[in-house]
């Protein structure tokens, strides 16, 4: 059973007030709250256990590595990776993108290859690609989504050809909720031996994500979405993609010798996490990811069903709110507009006086935004600690911005 209760209990933040009103936070998309058992987590690696990993041999230095390390396997029980050496870890999706564009795809890129990419995509997912266009002559190829927000897999699998070198596609859209059969994606990929990255930013945070039923070559996740700290993440490597990547960053610890006249390379996965790492961070995201898994990430996805089905009523019921996207399968995320000269940004501060925390503004998906004709719109974005009396709130919210801002 789902202790609604009980979850928010665990999270310190949602007990405090915002302008006099209880707090309704919805922003989650953006960043997600943590949960005490990550705070605690945080708190005693830096006042009890603390010190740099790998290379020391004391007390500290030792118990902080078992710590950091520990949580590889955490990552990829996650996952259900099929070994924690496919998991890299990262500062985010970010940076786990970057890593396959600088490590994997601009070594073997040549003028006129392309990238497969769905107008859904979060800038993340897109601007390391503009990079290697830019850099290298590669072609971009644009998959468009349907009127309900709906992304066809055979329309991305169509869109591969001869020159196409790598699909990459979102999970679950940040601004619609529409959430992608990335394996049939993955599958169809791989007939034509075109591998594909996925961005698991917001899927990996709303259900449960098997990273080998899916099939993809790369999977990315960020840990402040997942309720863990900012700066920590990692993205899943099928193993023979790693042997076929150089490294992205260069320094300490993906190293095994350093000489004047060359280096020679850790294994991976070390051999792409250079420098000292964000310790603590990646602790709490193993603290985070545990906090989950002990939820039940299918209950998880229960509950946040049931609320996003609420919401999507009582919104539907405002005849002067639009709903940007109404995809069959969709995760608990609404991007919406008002009717008449309210913009984004009015609609956010005059809901923020009631205490109700939404994002406003392109949600950095620049050509979703382009392709629905919009320049912005609010989003509110539902997590595991929501509930159906603050979808309430958010209409009562919504109706006074109508009659203030109309």
């Amino acid at each position: 059973m789902y202790d609604l209760s009980a979850v928010r209990r665990d999270f310190p933040i949602l007990s405090r007030k915002v302008n006099g009103k209880p707090l309704v936070y919805l922003d989650n998309g953006a960043s997600a709250q943590k949960p005490k058992v990550v705070i605690d987590t945080i708190t005693r690696a830096y006042a009890e256990d603390y010190a740099n990993v790998h290379r020391g041999l004391h007390t500290l230095s030792t118990i902080s590595t078992e710590r950091y390390e520990a949580v590889r396997g955490t990552v990829a029980r996650f996952l259900n990776a099929a070994s924690e050496d496919e998991i890299v870890f990262t500062s985010g999706t970010t940076e786990g993108i970057n890593l396959v564009a600088y490590g994997w795809a601009m070594p073997r890129m040549e003028p006129g290859d392309e990238i497969v990419l769905s107008v859904m995509e979060h800038h993340a997912n897109i601007v390391p690609w503009h990079f290697l266009r830019e850099r290298q002559g590669v072609v971009l190829k644009w998959v468009d989504v349907d009127a309900a927000g709906n992304l066809d897999p055979q329309a991305v699998l169509d869109a591969i050809g001869p020159k196409t070198r790598l699909v990459a596609v979102t999970h679950m859209s940040n601004v619609l909720g529409t959430v992608v059969d990335v394996a049939a994606i993955a599958r169809g990929a791989r007939q034509h031996g075109v591998p594909v990255l996925v961005d698991g930013s917001q899927a990996a945070v709303h259900m449960p994500v098997d990273v080998q039923a899916i099939g993809a070559d790369f999977y990315a996740i960020t840990g402040h979405k997942l309720y863990g700290p900012s700066g920590s993440g990692a993205i899943h490597i099928r193993k023979d993609r790693m042997t076929q990547m150089r490294p992205f960053i260069g320094g300490g610890d993906m190293i095994r010798e350093v000489h004047k006249d060359g280096v020679l390379y850790n294994d991976p996965p070390m051999k792409f996490e250079a420098g000292t790492p964000g310790i603590v961070e990646q602790i709490g995201l193993g603290a985070a990811l545990d906090y989950l898994m002990g939820l039940g990430m299918t209950r998880i996805a229960e509950h946040e069903r049931d609320v996003a089905s609420y919401a999507m009523d009582r919104l539907s019921g405002l005849n002067w709110v639009q709903v940007q996207g109404r995809a069959k399968q969709r995760g608990a995320i609404f991007s919406f507009t008002l009717d008449g000269p309210a913009h984004a940004h009015d609609i956010s501060t005059v809901l923020d006086k009631k205490g109700i925390a939404v994002r406003a503004g392109q949600h950095c998906a620049g050509p979703l935004m382009d392709r629905l004709g919009l320049t912005a719109t609010c989003r509110a974005s539902f997590g595991l600690y929501n509930t159906f009396e603050e979808v309430d709130a958010l209409i009562d919210g919504l109706e006074l911005c109508h009659d203030l801002l109309a």
